[in-house]
């Protein structure tokens, strides 16, 4: 599914390459709309992709989106660690309300920011998004949230493994700024180490 912004309708068309799986680009009856130039952050969002989006990265991305939706796909990786590590249920279950909590911090944010997602003509959109709100990255958050509170958990530092693909996975679909994705790491950094504090905390008190 390709995102396309309603308000749009009647002045630029979307096409799919059916071959590549990716947008392919915009063909605007606005000349003035279809001139824009790229700059900013726009124009190293369209470097991004001219290096990296391929047939392959776009549908690795697609994947990742749809496991990371809501924090979903982590969330679910917690409890089953709760169902099969019986010892440390509670830290597990810890995890999962951590990994929720980051990314309903991601949503507040983005409610008071209200930064709309990229919409250039040099931009690529590769997945349909459920708002149009873009700062922070709410994937970002919760996977970085995640990584840390999995890495306290298996006693590995994983953040190198899953934080920048995911964050990079963003940019290929090209539902975000640099930035956002930038700031919703930070942001599940600090929600997870916080959680994963006072997991320890709990853990040595017992």
């Amino acid at each position: 599914m390709l995102e396309k912004d309603p308000a749009s309708a009647g002045t630029t068309t979307t096409r799919t390459d059916a071959d590549a799986g990716v947008l392919v680009g915009d063909i605007g009856t606005d000349d003035a709309t279809s001139e824009r130039p790229a700059v900013g952050e726009v124009a190293v969002l369209a470097a991004v992709q001219d290096q990296i989006v391929n047939p392959t990265t776009v549908k690795i991305a697609r994947g990742m989106s749809h496991f990371g939706e809501h924090s979903a796909g982590w969330s679910a990786l917690a409890l089953v660690g709760a169902a099969v590590d019986k010892r440390r249920r509670k830290d597990w279950v810890g995890a999962a309300a951590g990994i929720v909590g980051a990314h309903a911090a991601s949503i507040a944010v983005k409610r008071v920011v209200r930064r709309p997602r990229p919409d250039h003509p040099a931009v690529r959109v590769g997945v349909g998004t459920p708002s149009r709100l873009s700062f922070p990255s709410s994937h970002a958050t919760s996977t970085t949230a995640a990584a840390v509170l999995y890495s306290g958990l298996v006693g590995r530092n994983v953040v190198p493994a899953i934080v920048p693909p995911m964050l990079a996975s963003r940019l290929v679909l090209g539902v975000h700024y640099p930035t956002d994705v930038l700031a919703g790491a930070a942001l599940g950094g600090v929600v997870g180490g916080f959680v994963r504090r006072k997991l320890n905390r709990n853990r040595s008190s017992r």
